[in-house]
This record gives C-alpha cells, structure tokens and sequence, in this order.
C-alpha cells in the first residue's frame, strides 16, 4: 500500500520550508520512524519520520524546492522490499566501489550536522547503529578520542589518493562561470532560509522603526572578584560555571521593571506592555544567529539561567532548538564581546522595542575618587525605538544596568 509523505505542519509564524535533504533515494528501505527528509524553514530545521516501514517509492519535492505545511512531498510503499538496484551494493564491484561506499557511510542527520561543525569526514568515524550507520554518539565518541583513522577502509581511501592513475587525465574544463578576470574565483550560493530571514527582519527594523543607539561604560571589576570568590563553590554546588550573563540579565530584569516602555512593542496604534520578562539571549549556531528565549527570566536564579543559556547554545550548535524556544520576547541581550569586539550599535529585534549590546571587557586608566586607577571596563550600548521611549528613559535605563553590575549586592537588596 502507498503511503503519502507529508510535510509538518508549520506553526503560523512559518509560512512556508525548503526542503534542504533527502536520507533516503527511491528504492531504499525505510524503517518506522526513521528520518526521511529534513526541511529548513526561516526558524528552525524539521526532520521528517517517516509513517510506516516500507520503502521510498518516490520523491514529488527535491532538494532545495519550497513546500508549505501538509503538502506531499513523497510516498512510500508500506511493507515492500528494498530495489536491489537502490538497497544492495554490486555482486562484482571494482575496489574503487568499495572506497566509494566506505567514504560515504550511512550518517544521521544530528551526526551529520556535528560533522559539519567540526569539519570532520564521514569516513573518519566507525558507525555503530544499523547497517554502519554514523550516530551522533559515534561522532562524539570520535572527538572524545582524537581524530585518528584505524579502520581497514580508511586505509585503503588513503592508499586509493596515493596511488598513481592509470588513465590519462581528463582535458582541462573551460572557466567557471563563476571565475573572476584574472583567474579569481568567485562562488554563488543561494542564502539559507535563516540568514534570508534575519537580513529581512534587519531590514524591516530599520525601515519601520526609529532606531537610536545610547552608550555608556561598566566597571566589571566587582563582578569579576564575585566570581573569583565563589566560582569554585558555584560550580560544585550547581554544576555550570558562573559567568557574566546572568549578572547582566538580572541587571536588565530589574531595569525593565523600572522602565515598563523598553519592555513593551508597539501593535498599530497601540502600545503593548508586558507584565512578564522574557529575555532573549542571541546565540550564533552552524546556520547563522538564533535567539532563544529566557521564560519569565525574573523568577530564574543566577544558576538557573546559566544552565539554560549554557542547554541554548549546545543545541544551537547541533541544530536542536525547538520553535517555541526561539519565538517570542519582549527584550533581547546580545554579547558580541565573546568574538572582541569592543563597540557595536546591536538593531533591535522587532516587534521588541530595546536591546542589550554587551562587548568585550578590556582594562583601561579611569578616574576613581580623584586618582587614575586601571580597571577593567566594558562598554554598554542601548539600541531602541524612539517611538515609544524616550532618550530620558533609555539613559535611565542603561544607568540602572550600570548600577546594579557596579554594585551586585543591589541585585539581591533591590535598591
């Protein structure tokens, strides 16, 4: 019996996908559950199981077409045997078949993108699951032990580049389209859905909304003795280290209180202010910038935020951030200091109204009761809209963020 393949249903905020890869060829089989195909929107990646245990009869929507919610994309043959043309390698191949096959093993699609992360070939990790197939525990297994090549096959693919080729070389092919005057080349690749995505938000925050940038500067010094202090105990009593975000995301819960109009969005003609925090953390990942968010951020301890944000950028990394994870916010806090950079002007993320642009700490001569001391200091910058706050209230803002990093006690006396 055939079996239609579908695409998820997308939440309403995602309108459409592109399939971005097929596991699986026509005439493979397939088992219960198995990934199928994955399908890239502008927020997260979809796997697609499959429905039944069959084999893959057809694929209606390839590689890089655009499919919307429901719409099939495939069947499958429920209970059928595999093609032995598709499932089943030659009886009499060549022992370039063979490298062929151990260079290409069978990979999941979380081991495949951890691959991808850390630059790894395939051929270079021994899959464990069914038929060879490399999990993603193989592939952290592999990192655990170094990149050390041991299998038989992994030989032969090295003695197969060494070894001299018995026909002529092909005639040199004419010039890429895409080389440049000079033999500089140049390379055209289509933007993924979450960049295409993020360049059009961008573009709609600067175009919609009026958007000015307020400064100042942060003596972490007592932060940073805090946790010296009791990074040690921290860490046994918590398990996650402590570090700068927390600090500075109690800090802007705290200045979001006191400040409602950096906390609410503007819908039409109306203004919407939020009796809750959800603070959205940005996190680079293999796909671009995603923005997990913090739920009601006010009730999480100093642990409890490290934890989550420490879980966010994990799974950003292997591609695991589920949609709610990544939808919604009222306020967003962005540190482009981990990269060095000391100053930016962050754009806020709409419909959002403010954003935390943290940078890097760097040791500087300030003046300190009247003596030029050195401290390590961090520059701060406020970006929102001047629509609906005012420049009086997003200095008062930025201040009270100031404050409260300053003086840490302030956080627990709430003064």
């Amino acid at each position: 019996m055939s079996v239609e393949i579908k695409v998820p249903s997308f939440p309403e905020s995602v309108a459409d996908g592109t399939v971005l890869r097929w596991n699986k060829r026509p005439g493979e089989a397939v088992a219960r559950d198995e990934t199928l195909v994955e399908i890239e929107t502008d927020k997260v990646v979809f796997e697609v199981p499959a429905p039944a245990a069959g084999v893959l009869e057809g694929i209606e929507q390839g590689e890089g077409e655009v499919v919307t919610s429901g719409q099939v994309i495939g069947r499958l043959r429920e209970g059928g045997a595999a093609d032995a043309s598709a499932a089943s390698p030659p009886a009499a191949g060549t022992e370039a078949d063979s490298e062929n096959r151990s260079a290409n093993p069978p990979v999941s699609p979380s081991a495949r993108r951890l691959l991808e992360q850390h630059g790894i070939a395939a051929s270079q990790v021994t899959g464990t699951g069914k038929d060879g197939r490399i999990l993603k525990e193989d592939v952290e297994q592999h990192l655990a032990h170094g990149s050390e090549t041991t299998t038989a096959d992994q030989a032969r693919q090295e003695a197969a580049q060494t070894r001299p080729q018995k026909t002529p070389a092909p005639p040199p092919e004419p010039a890429a389209a895409t080389a440049g005057a000079g033999g500089r080349e140049e390379k055209r690749v289509p933007m993924t859905r979450l960049r295409a995505r993020v360049a059009e938000r961008l573009l709609e925050a600067q175009h919609n909304a009026a958007i000015l940038t307020t400064f100042n500067e942060v003596d972490m010094q007592p932060v940073m003795q805090l946790r010296q202090r009791y990074r040690e105990a921290f860490e046994t009593r918590h398990g996650v280290k402590l570090g700068f975000m927390s600090f500075f995301v109690k800090a802007a819960v705290e200045a979001l209180r006191r400040f409602p109009e950096v906390n609410a969005s503007i819908d039409g003609n109306d203004v919407v202010y939020h009796g809750y925090f959800d603070i959205g953390i940005a996190v680079s990942s293999p796909r671009g910038l995603v923005v997990p968010i913090l739920r009601d951020a006010d009730a999480l301890g100093l642990a409890e935020i490290e934890g989550r944000i420490l879980d966010f950028a994990q799974r950003a990394q292997q591609g695991r951030l589920e949609l709610d994870e990544i939808t919604g916010g009222t306020f967003t806090i962005t540190n482009g200091g981990v990269f060095g950079s000391m100053l930016s002007t962050p754009i806020i993320n709409p419909p959002q109204s403010g954003i935390l642009g943290m940078h890097r700490i760097q040791e500087r001569p300030v003046a300190e009761n009247g003596e030029v001391v050195v401290r390590p200091m961090m520059y701060l910058a406020l970006s929102y809209d001047h629509r609906l706050i005012d420049g009086r209230e997003a200095v008062q803002f930025l201040v009270t963020i100031k404050d409260m990093i300053e003086d840490p006690a302030r956080l627990l006396l709430d003064v």
